[in-house]
């Protein structure tokens, strides 16, 4: 038994900030912020761009481009952000209910960036566990960039947080598109580095959070954080890529095409290099940022249409999320 992609769908906002703009706000250098943050533009959300809404703009592109109808839907999982329409709120419920997957039922899951990679494998694996799962829609939006204060130099590594929509319809038994085997790791030792202090159960919102700023991402520890991850990242991004492939039956050379989450240009092609792959095999999201979950479907869907992923080809996504999380996952494309 196979599990395939059958679609994907996304959705990017007609806002952008533009790198003048952020180096302005910023008072980091334009150059800097181009060729270093790696940020020409980025999507920012016009009215009505909420999180889950955008999702379900980026699965109705999805239904799109398949014959797959909502009905067919067996199951919905939310890969969007918590930080959504509403405190408290199931949104995978909401999304089946906008786009009439009325036969299926639905669930949120969270693990920050790494949230669409982690969900790809929950799917696989519970399609494989029940068989009365057969379709299955991953749907999201994200919008985090509403928690970047500009003026905070401990967050300068999230000023290329933006926002988009993105999906994907996986399906058991589908001969193309194979999903194959996923490798993720999860660490600790930075759980509590980068948070958003005040609205929480530890310090409640309140005037004096609204007036401090406390309701916007912030690092506690950022020497320490950034001694932690010059030790463990980059080794981890490339010990859950070389693990994934080897799990699905290939060596690195064998990989065509890598979709990777927005981060400074240095550390791309860093992993690029290490790994034996031009700049061709990749795409770098300097025209979309970080869009969060929704990198990997992002660069897939343009490697698509620029023709850098083609019949046969070994795809493979690979994500980082603060917590700290690493995953990477195996398509054979075709």
């Amino acid at each position: 038994m196979q599990v395939g992609i059958v679609s994907i769908g996304t959705y990017i906002p007609n806002s952008f900030m533009t790198s003048m703009e952020l180096s302005e706000r910023s008072g980091i250098p334009k150059d800097v912020v181009e060729n270093k943050l790696g940020i020409k533009r980025k999507p920012i959300p016009c009215e009505g761009d909420h999180t889950a809404e955008m999702g379900i703009k980026a699965a109705r592109q999805a239904f799109k481009g398949s014959e797959v109808n909502p009905e067919d839907i067996d199951l919905v999982i939310y890969i969007g952000e918590e930080h959504k329409e509403y405190p408290l709120w199931t949104a995978s419920i909401y999304t089946q209910e906008q786009l009439g997957c009325y036969n299926a039922w639905a669930f949120d899951v969270q693990l920050r960036c790494g949230t669409a990679i982690m969900a790809m494998k929950v799917a696989k694996d519970m399609m494989l566990a029940d068989p009365r799962i057969k379709n299955v829609l991953l749907a999201g939006g994200y919008r985090n960039v509403d928690f970047i204060d500009y003026e905070n130099p401990r967050t300068r590594f999230m000023y290329n947080l933006g926002a988009g929509g993105a999906a994907m319809i996986l399906q058991r038994d589908y001969p193309e598109n194979e999903l194959l085997d996923s490798t993720l790791i999860t660490d600790g030792t930075f759980s509590e580095d980068v948070v958003v202090v005040g609205g929480g159960t530890k310090q409640p919102m309140s005037n004096e959070i609204l007036e401090k700023q406390l309701y916007q991402l912030d690092v506690l520890d950022p020497e320490g954080m950034k001694k932690r991850l010059e030790e463990k990242s980059m080794q981890n991004f490339l010990k859950v890529i070389r693990d994934a492939v080897e799990r699905s039956g290939f060596v690195e050379s064998d990989i065509d095409y890598v979709a990777l989450l927005h981060m400074k240009r240095s550390a791309h092609e860093y992993v690029l290099n290490e790994l034996g792959l031009s700049l061709d095999q990749s795409i770098y999201l300097e025209d979309y940022g970080h869009i969060g979950q929704m990198d990997q479907i992002i660069s897939l869907e343009l490697a698509l249409k620029q023709g850098k992923v083609k019949e046969g080809d070994v795809v493979v996504f690979v994500s980082a999320g603060i917590g700290y999380a690493w995953g990477a996952n195996v398509i054979r494309w075709g």
